[in-house]
């Protein structure tokens, strides 16, 4: 399973398109910022919550297709789904955006 994950987030990172320079220097420094934060958020994840979250927030996988990657049905995507941005939104104090705006 863990190479099909590996081939997944290969094929996203392959379809990403990069953004301006002024964008996506204003991203790495905010994300420098805020690097214990994220690094300390999946934490608390358990390792079927955490592969999920990086199917759909990393490899930015739809939820069909992060049901296929998991191979666990639609219903079980939703509900870990909905658990991991609850954990992810106490991690970050209730409001992730807000931090976002603190640094921006």
């Amino acid at each position: 399973m863990e190479r099909r994950h590996q081939r997944t987030l290969a094929r996203a990172d392959a379809q990403r398109v990069s953004g301006s320079f002024d964008e996506s220097s204003d991203g790495r420094l905010t994300a420098q910022r805020l690097r214990p934060r994220i690094a300390s958020a999946p934490a608390g994840l358990s390792a079927a919550e955490r592969d999920l979250w990086l199917l759909i927030a990393w490899a930015d996988l739809t939820y069909e297709d992060a049901a296929e990657a998991l191979n666990v049905p639609m219903g079980t995507v939703r509900s870990r789904l909905h658990r991991v941005r609850k954990k992810i939104r106490r991690a970050f104090g209730g409001d992730p955006t807000r931090f976002q705006e603190e640094y921006a």
